[in-house]
């Protein structure tokens, strides 16, 4: 069985989804960011954190890969050309929307007050609009890599309605009609009430 380090209102969304999503057993260990028992198993106190088989691993794009290739779902084979694409627009969406997301949040709430710069927020939601927008022109199927959902795809809904949570704009039609099947898999909306 594995456990699942984080509160169901961060990152540890996407790695609750994959493992509803492979049928996998876990345990959910809904500790914040730098508590006792996040800092035990991750020193920098950072979530989602997996334990498996006496080991833990952190950072939840990590993990979602580490489990993609250990159940052979949600990726293609590694050393394809399908997965060096999977594995390219994955690093896209970390760069280009988590990253905007979380600066945005690190000067709204996470910084001590006296580091936070909040007028920087105006221009990460110019920068995530534009993004979103190029984005929207690489989707050429029901997913993001073609016809087979990926772990690409978690980040990227997880990503859309962090955005949303946050008030980004989004108005991208292309990404909204790619995004409402997903949200609406059984393994999605079963996480969706525990954070409900």
């Amino acid at each position: 069985m594995y456990k699942v380090y984080g509160k169901p209102t961060t990152r540890a969304f996407r790695v609750l989804w994959m493992l509803e999503e492979i049928g996998a057993d876990y345990e959910l260990i809904p500790a914040p960011s730098r508590s006792p028992e996040v800092t035990a198993v991750n020193p920098s106190g950072k979530v989602p954190v997996l334990g498996v088989d006496g080991a833990f691993i952190s950072d939840s794009a990590a993990i979602l890969t580490f489990l993609a290739d250990r159940h052979g779902a949600l990726t293609h084979p590694a050393g394809t050309i399908e997965r060096a694409k999977q594995d390219a627009v994955t690093h896209l969406l970390l760069d280009e929307l988590d990253a905007v997301l979380w600066t945005a949040a690190r000067h709204s709430f996470v910084l001590p007050q006296e580091r936070r710069t909040p007028e920087v927020k105006d221009s990460l939601k110019w920068e995530f609009e534009r993004n979103t927008t190029r984005l929207a022109e690489r989707i050429n199927g029901t997913y993001l890599c073609g016809d087979q959902m990926t772990i690409a795809d978690i980040i990227c809904v997880h990503c859309l309605d962090w955005a949303v949570s946050a008030k980004f704009p989004f108005e991208n039609q292309i990404l909204a009609d790619y995004a409402e099947p997903i949200r609406a898999r059984a393994a999605f909306q079963r996480v969706k009430a525990v954070v409900s």
